[in-house]
């Protein structure tokens, strides 16, 4: 079977992009974003591609790590800015992940390492402090309210 040709009749892999870190071909234009929340103040960061496979899940999975232990330390942030950082990355990533295994680098380049997956990082885990502190909070105020309801 021979591969899609474009309007012009040339293969799709003479014009796809090439991979941004590493030059591999399949590459994805994407981009992936991270958030910090200080306090007060907020940090937005995204890498641009275009990414492989393998380089973008690495990408995703590093900025994603970022998110998760940096990203709740504001009151916008925690209602916000981080669950939507973290929902772009999942769907940048379900889509770097239909893309075809990389071929060859561009020579002298180096492929990034994807590393652990996100749930096998400890940092990720920071999220669950935010996490425990509103439920820390709230939920003593709830609770007496409802059962003054009922």
């Amino acid at each position: 079977m021979h591969p899609p040709a474009q309007a012009d009749g040339t293969a799709w892999w003479s014009v796809a992009p090439y991979c941004r870190i590493c030059g591999a071909r399949p590459a994805l234009q994407v981009t992936v974003h991270a958030h910090q929340g200080v306090l007060m103040w907020m940090r937005f960061h995204r890498e641009d591609g275009p990414f492989c496979r393998s380089c973008g899940i690495a990408v995703v999975r590093e900025l994603t790590t970022k998110t998760l232990w940096q990203g709740w330390w504001s009151p916008l942030s925690l209602v916000g800015f981080t669950p939507i950082a973290l929902i772009c990355n999942f769907s940048v990533r379900r889509k770097l992940t239909t893309l075809a295994p990389p071929g060859p680098s561009a020579p002298g380049a180096t492929r990034k390492i994807q590393g652990k997956p996100v749930h096998q990082r400890p940092l990720a885990y920071v999220a669950l402090v935010p996490l425990a502190w509103v439920v820390g909070f709230f939920i003593p105020q709830i609770i007496p309210a409802i059962i003054t309801h009922i």
